[in-house]
C-alpha cells in the first residue's frame, strides 16, 4: 500500500525505507550504523544482495558475523586491548577472526618474553649494583622501562569487554515443559499458522523463523498466556516458571535510574545463585561503571538497556526461556558470552533471532512460518533456507503456468484463415521473447545503478507495466485462437 503511512510500518519496513531513502540520494559513501537490526532474515538477504553489487562505498557498523562474512571487504574493530585502540584486517570476518587471533597470540608472546626479562632485571636490582658507571645507569633506567612496558601489555591483555551472563536455570526434571496440540491461530482475519503441534523439553532450544508480520511475536503470547488460540491446546508443566527477553525493551521505565533497574525490588544488593552482592559489584558485572548509578535509563544505548534486561532476568530462575531478538543492540563479545551461556542451559529455550550464526549454533530445531498459514519444522537454519528458496521458485514457476493458456485439447479444429494461422504460430515465441523481457526490466529495478536513480527507476517501472500489459494481451489473443479452433 503505497499511500500507508510510513509511522504506522513495522521496524523491519522502516529500516528498509530509511535504507530506500538514502539509496535514493545517489551516495558516494553510505554509512549503515547496526541495518540488520528490525530486519527480518529476508530483508537481511535482500540488503546482502543489494550491497554485494553496490557501486558506491559503505561503511557498516554490524554485530551479524553472517553478515559482515558475506559484505564486508575489510573489517576493523576499536578495542583498547590493541597497542593503537584498532585492528584493521583486509578481508570478510572469517579472515579477521585468524589475523585477530594471530595478533593476540603474539601479545601473550610478548607479555611472556617481557616477564622473562624483567624477572632478570628485578633478581640484578635485589643484588644492589652500584649506580656509579653509565652502564650500570643505563641498565637500571631500562629495567624501569621494562616493568613499565610489561605493565602496559598485561593491562591490555587482562581488559575485560565481556559481560558475564550466567541464566540460572530451575533444573526441572519434567520431560514435557510445554505441549502445544494442533494450535491455529489467526488476526485482522489473516490464518497466521493452524495445525501447529510441538513439545518443549529441557535442554531443547526451538529456533523460529519467519518473515515481519508472520506470527512469532503472536506465537510467543500464546505460548506465555497472554493470549488464547482459535483452536488447539497448550499445555504448560505444573507451576512452569516462564522468562521472557522482549525485543520491545517495554519492561524498561525510562524515568528510573540504573541502579534501581538493576535492583528493582529495592536495597543496595542482589541475591543471586544464594551470594549477595552489591549493586555496584553487580552492575560492574555488566560493564556498567559506579558513577553511571545514578542515570536515567532513558539515557543510556540500547546496548546497555538490553545488558539491564539480562541482568534482570538472571535473578528469575526458568523452565522456560523465551528470548525475543536477543542479539538488538549488543556488541559482539556479549553475544559470544550469551550463547556459550544459551548452550550451557538446562531448561528449555524459544529462540527468535535474525542471527544466523546464533541461531545455527544454538537451535535444536527450528520452526519456520511462512506468513500464509504454514509452519513446518527443520532440522537447522541453512534447511530452512534452501526450502525457501526452493518455494520462491516453485511459486515462479507455478504462476508462469497459471498465466499460460490451457493446452489444446485433441477436438475437431475449425479452419483459421491464412493470417491468423500465421499469427498463431507467431505467439508462443513472441510471448517467451517478452517475458524474458520482462525478467531481464525486472531484474535491472533491482541493481544498485537503478534503484539509486528515481528517474531510472521509474523508467523501469513504466516499462515492466507496458511490457506485462503487452503480454496479457497476446496471451488473450491466444486464447481467443483457439477457441476458435476448438
Amino acid at each position: 500500500d503505497n499511500e500507508q503511512q510510513a509511522e504506522v510500518l513495522s521496524g523491519g519496513w522502516k529500516k528498509r525505507l530509511s535504507i530506500a531513502c538514502a539509496l535514493v540520494n545517489s551516495p558516494d559513501v553510505l554509512l549503515l550504523d547496526e541495518p540488520t537490526n528490525h530486519l527480518d532474515l529476508e530483508g537481511i538477504l535482500w540488503l546482502e544482495e543489494l550491497l554485494k553489487s553496490a557501486s558506491f562505498a559503505y561503511l557498516v557498523i554490524s554485530h551479524d558475523r553472517i553478515f559482515l562474512e558475506n559484505v564486508a571487504r575489510r573489517v576493523i574493530e576499536l578495542n583498547p586491548r590493541y597497542p593503537e585502540g584498532i585492528l584493521s584486517i583486509d578481508g570478510n570476518y572469517s579472515q579477521f577472526l585468524l589475523k585477530k587471533d594471530e595478533f593476540l597470540q603474539v601479545q601473550q608472546q610478548i607479555q611472556e618474553s617481557l616477564e622473562s626479562k624483567v624477572r632478570r632485571e628485578v633478581e640484578w636490582l635485589r643484588r644492589g649494583p652500584k649506580a656509579r658507571t653509565t652502564k650500570a645507569r643505563f641498565r637500571i633506567e631500562q629495567a624501569g622501562k621494562l616493568i613499565e612496558d610489561l605493565s602496559e601489555v598485561k593491562g591490555r591483555n587482562q581488559l575485560k569487554h565481556k559481560t558475564d551472563i550466567d541464566f540460572t536455570s530451575s533444573d526441572r526434571k519434567s520431560k514435557e515443559l510445554l505441549v502445544a496440540k494442533h494450535v491455529a491461530k489467526a488476526l485482522g482475519g489473516k490464518v497466521l499458522f493452524e495445525d501447529l503441534s510441538f513439545v518443549l523439553s529441557p535442554r531443547q532450544c526451538l529456533g523460529l523463523v519467519g518473515p515481519n508480520g508472520s506470527g512469532k511475536t503472536t506465537l510467543i503470547r500464546l505460548l506465555t498466556g497472554e493470549l488464547e488460540p482459535d483452536s488447539g491446546t497448550i499445555k504448560r508443566a505444573d507451576g512452569l516458571k516462564v522468562v521472557h527477553f522482549s525485543q520491545n525493551r517495554e519492561e524498561l521505565d525510562p524515568k528510573q535510574t540504573l541502579r534501581r533497574a538493576l535492583v528493582p525490588d529495592g536495597g543496595d544488593s542482589v541475591q543471586f545463585r544464594d551470594r549477595s552482592y552489591h549493586v555496584a559489584s553487580w552492575a560492574q558485572r555488566f560493564l556498567f561503571r559506579t558513577e553511571q548509578l545514578g542515570m536515567q535509563v532513558g539515557l543510556l544505548s540500547g546496548g546497555e538497556r538490553a545488558r539491564i534486561l539480562i541482568a534482570r532476568l538472571m535473578l528469575e530462575p526458568a523452565d522456560l526461556l523465551i528470548l525475543d531478538e536477543p542479539t538488538n543492540d549488543l556488541d559482539l563479545p556479549t553475544l559470544e558470552v550469551l550463547e556459550d551461556n544459551l548452550l550451557g542451559f538446562s531448561g528449555a529455550l524459544l529462540l527468535v533471532t535474525h542471527d544466523r550464526y546464533m541461531l545455527d549454533r544454538v537451535s535444536t530445531t527450528v520452526l519456520g512460518l511462512n506468513g500464509k498459514g504454514k509452519a513446518e519444522f527443520f532440522a537447522d537454519y541453512y534447511q530452512w533456507e534452501e526450502a525457501r528458496k526452493a518455494q520462491k521458485k516453485a511459486e515462479k514457476k507455478q504462476k508462469t503456468k497459471s498465466a499460460s493458456p490451457p493446452p489444446s485439447q485433441n477436438k475437431p479444429k475449425k479452419r483459421l484463415s491464412y493470417m491468423e494461422k500465421r499469427e498463431f504460430d507467431e505467439l508462443e515465441p513472441k510471448i517467451m521473447e517478452l517475458e524474458e523481457t520482462l525478467e531481464e526490466v525486472q531484474a535491472e529495478m533491482s541493481s544498485q545503478d537503478v534503484v539509486s536513480d528515481s528517474t531510472k527507476l521509474q523508467a523501469c517501472y513504466e516499462r515492466s507495466e507496458e511490457l506485462q500489459k503487452e503480454i496479457e494481451t497476446l496471451y488473450a489473443r491466444w486464447a481467443e485462437l483457439e477457441e476458435k479452433m476448438s
